[in-house]
């Protein structure tokens, strides 16, 4: 087993496989997970990162994604031992002098790893829940009369990006330029045909959702959604969903998996997700390390 820093795309690829090959219900990350975090940043926030990889041969068992002292890893529930091998590695990358590690529940085999390695669970941060739907039974989307629902094209990544940026700028200004979203769009596993907007009567787009689909494992991630303050409180978010949802159906997905925020401080997201029919499940854990 040798590990490897990361060196570009054809990695970012290769840690998606081990999600892919690994993905189930106990996961905590879906193929589309990395393609958003990774190719929605901008460039000074990706030269912050530090990533590693553990490879036998061409298959990859296990990485690691270190930005400032928060670690994300993948390891392969059939080679738990490496989780130690990541958490070393961790340490050795940064000199924060906390350090912190967000895992699934269902994860035992990093959580035993955490829990040898001195990492105590943390309550009180931000936490997510994983919700599921099965697209047996979807209902149909409607928006109001004068607005259209339908899939973005590749052309219009600067209506795409302003959309988001609309949408994403409550807290403080989204950095989603037309640049950023570009590479979104050519990220894989993008598909213009769950990339969904809601048009005004003016031509603005006003909300958007985003579905990025595990082929292999019939099952889509919901991985951004958005509405503009301006058009909120009009069921124009539930509707972008519902109209991803059934794209997603069409294209062969079974099930769909969101994970918003489960704590009381941000509900807006969970219950939007619910009415349309996600059931809540798994939630993350916040481990911490103080050094």
């Amino acid at each position: 087993m040798q590990r490897q820093d990361y060196t570009g795309p054809d990695d970012l690829r290769a840690l998606q496989e081990l999600v892919r090959r690994t993905y189930s219900v106990d996961s905590r990350f879906h193929v589309g997970d990395l393609a958003w975090e990774y190719s929605s940043a901008a460039p000074a926030r990706q030269a912050g990162w530090r990533l590693a990889l553990w490879r036998e041969g061409n298959e990859v068992f296990a990485w690691g994604w270190v930005e400032g002292n928060d670690l994300l890893m993948v390891v392969d529930p059939a080679r738990p031992d490496l989780a130690t091998e990541v958490l070393a590695w961790f340490r050795e990358s940064t000199e924060a002098e906390s350090l912190g590690c967000s895992v699934l529940e269902s994860e035992t085999h990093l959580i035993e790893a955490l829990a040898a390695d001195g990492f105590r669970v943390h309550e009180g941060d931000p936490f997510f829940t994983h919700h599921t739907l099965a697209l047996t039974d979807l209902s149909t989307p409607v928006v109001p009369a004068g607005f259209t629902l339908r899939p973005a094209q590749l052309h219009e990544v600067e209506q795409r990006a302003a959309v988001h940026r609309a949408a994403w700028s409550d807290l403080q200004p989204s950095k989603v330029t037309a640049q950023v979203m570009g590479a979104v769009m050519s990220t894989w596993p993008y598909r213009p045909e769950l990339d969904w907007v809601v048009v005004a009567p003016d031509g603005e787009f006003v909300a958007s959702a985003l579905i990025w689909l595990d082929e292999e494992n019939q099952a889509g991630l919901v991985e951004p959604v958005g509405c503009a303050p301006a058009y909120r409180r009009q069921g124009l978010a539930q509707a972008v969903n519902l109209g991803a949802l059934h794209a997603l159906r069409d294209l062969g997905g079974v099930e769909a998996r969101v994970c918003p925020r489960g704590d009381d401080d941000y509900p807006q997201a969970r219950r939007l997700y619910q009415s349309i029919g996600f059931q809540p499940g798994l939630r993350t854990v916040n481990h911490r390390l103080d050094l």
